[in-house]
């Protein structure tokens, strides 16, 4: 990498392993082993990394796996290792160093100053494919968050180099140090966008209550990134999401409504792929997006049949859904991209999750058993009523429609008789109405 060129990378909002030039950049990868950590833990992540480094627009060159018996508080992985990565990327005309753990800014810069390049962490590699995937004005709002919170402890002022502000015979002190300046207009826009994206959480809020108050069921699709979730939402509701192979297509919210057997509706959104180790920030930075996963009726964990490291996959999910308070919400495994396995393994999958539905998104296989299974799911979070609501009292029929859905309905001398189902978290609105206490 020319000095130009590392200057440019530099300059942008977040280290990036983005090139702007026709030349594609080099990628050299490494991962740390320690003691705590499985050895086929830590391939697997280095492999991931290096998907995630095409996502990105780089090329993955090489890679390599250091064994340390603890992390050297300088440079991660040792001044006697970084000398002798340095000399590789060197001859493999390496452009950026991408570590598959998180650094320090200190140890950041230590790197640089050995390999001569620009080097980058996982957490930055992810925030950079974000950057490049966000479309919608909040996607794109709560990606420059999580950049700026990231890139805040790793700003470098010019040590006593004073800027224009305050200097001169009058002045009261030394003026603000560029690191001071940086800071403040980091903070601020900060500041800035945590208020805009408040704004716009509250109108997400009343969106939410809103549909809450349809009575139509809530369900959301969740899953490792690249599991097939955007496709499944196509192929249950024709939504039109656009579909790449690529991690992390996906990082809008999309509702749409989908048909149920015996005329019944929910509602079915897509969200975020999710990965192992996904920075704390973006977590932070997309809890508005990630409040529709908390707040639904049911989860489709949607998972890709054809991983090798399928627990892995799974308990990297579950981890993020208890972070943003979504790990009580049920849970229906569905296994995608059947098509592509044999029937022994099929059989392996089923004898090992019973209770998961097998699917093919792209070629539309065993949809109509996942619909009867959301449905399923879905009636055990309701309760038939059967009311009988006094004539003045035309508040509490009018919630039964808004809440619930009507069955049956007659007038007789006394009042309205209703058989409602409705959601278990709104009996309590009927209390007092019921003629056999429900079932």
């Amino acid at each position: 990498m020319t000095d130009q060129h590392a200057s440019r990378s530099r300059r942008r909002l977040t280290a990036t392993v983005t090139d702007l030039e026709v030349r594609v950049q080099r990628a050299f990868l490494v991962g740390v082993e320690l003691p705590v950590m499985a050895t086929i833990d830590a391939e697997r992540s280095l492999e991931e990394l290096a998907l995630l480094t095409d996502t990105s627009g780089s090329d993955p060159i090489d890679m390599e796996l250091v064994k340390r018996q603890s992390i050297d508080p300088a440079t991660y992985i040792g001044s006697g290792k970084a000398d002798e990565l340095r000399a590789l990327t060197k001859a493999l005309d390496i452009d950026v160093v991408i570590f598959d753990n998180p650094l320090t800014p200190a140890q950041t810069r230590n790197l640089e100053q050995i390999f001569h390049v620009d080097v980058v962490d996982r957490e930055a590699l992810i925030l950079d494919i974000f950057a490049q995937h966000a479309t919608s004005k909040i996607g794109a709002l709560q990606v420059e968050l999580a950049m700026l919170r990231y890139n805040l402890p790793r700003l470098r002022g010019k040590g006593k180099a004073l800027s224009q502000q305050g200097f001169g015979v009058l002045a009261r002190g030394p003026g603000e140090t560029k690191l001071e300046t940086d800071r403040r207009h980091t903070l601020a826009r900060i500041s800035k966008l945590e208020r805009e994206l408040k704004d716009k959480a509250r109108h997400r809020e009343t969106q939410r209550k809103a549909r809450k108050r349809s009575a139509i069921p809530q369900v959301s699709i969740v899953g490792y990134t690249n599991a097939g979730k955007s496709t499944l939402l196509n192929s249950l509701t024709d939504a039109g999401v656009v579909v790449r192979d690529q991690l992390f297509a996906t990082l809008d919210s999309t509702v749409r409504k989908l048909e149920l057997p015996h005329n019944r509706q929910a509602l079915i959104a897509d969200t975020v792929g999710f990965v192992r180790r996904l920075p704390h920030h973006l977590v932070d930075a997309f809890q508005s997006t990630l409040a529709e996963v908390a707040e639904a009726d049911l989860l489709l964990h949607v998972v890709d049949a054809t991983e090798p490291d399928l627990v892995g996959q799974l308990a990297a999910v579950r981890e993020v859904l208890q972070e943003i308070g979504a790990s009580d919400v049920p849970e229906l495994l569905v296994f995608n991209k059947i098509d592509l396995i044999d029937e022994n393994e099929k059989q392996r999958l089923e004898n090992l999750y019973p209770d998961a539905v097998f699917i093919s998104a792209a070629r539309s296989v065993g949809l109509d058993r996942l619909r009867e299974s959301i449905e399923s799911h879905l009636e055990r979070k309701t309760v038939t009523l059967n009311l009988s609501i006094p004539y003045e009292r035309g508040d509490v029929v009018a919630a039964a429609h808004r809440l619930g859905e009507v069955l049956a309905e007659k007038h007789e001398p006394d009042g309205t008789v209703l058989d409602v189902r409705v959601p278990l978290r709104d009996t309590n609105r009927f209390e007092g109405f019921e003629t056999n206490g429900g079932r």
